[in-house]
């Protein structure tokens, strides 16, 4: 792996799994009763898209893309522009439907992935991090209780 993924992995996986859950949800700010304002966190389904690569050299190349067509502008990325991307780079079989996952439920998704999808506000990519099956990243397209 190399010098490549020592350099990112601190700037990476700290960023999004380890920041995305904590500082995520509290940003939200909880009001009574223990709901966040913007759904962070306390929905019960996420509707994401995500790509999946096993080598972070991979992974970072796949989120460049969307870094220099829309999120260094500040703006969100298309569903369908995301769908490009991950057809294109991903190695999880959803990339032949653009990344696509649907809706699924807490639980249904290994940790640092369930973290993060369920700490990313709608319509925001957050940054590539490692889990057990990989690198990625997700496009939260929804969410719901």
């Amino acid at each position: 792996m190399g010098k490549d993924s020592k350099a990112k992995d601190a700037k990476g996986k700290g960023k999004a799994a380890s920041s995305g859950g904590d500082d995520a949800g509290g940003k939200g700010g909880k009001g009574k009763g223990g709901k966040s304002a913007d759904g962070l966190g306390t929905c019960t389904y996420v509707k994401a898209r995500h790509v999946l690569c096993e080598k972070q050299g991979k992974i970072n190349e796949a989120y460049k893309k969307l870094q220099d067509g829309w999120l260094d502008n500040g703006d969100k990325v298309p569903p369908a522009e995301f769908a490009k991307v991950a057809q294109e780079f991903s190695e999880c079989p959803s990339g032949k439907k653009g990344g696509d996952l649907g809706w699924f439920p807490r639980g249904k998704m290994a940790g640092p992935f369930q973290e993060v999808a369920f700490n990313t506000p709608v319509g925001a990519v957050n940054a590539p991090f490692k889990s057990t099956h990989g690198y990625h990243f997700i496009l939260c397209e929804g969410r719901k209780n």
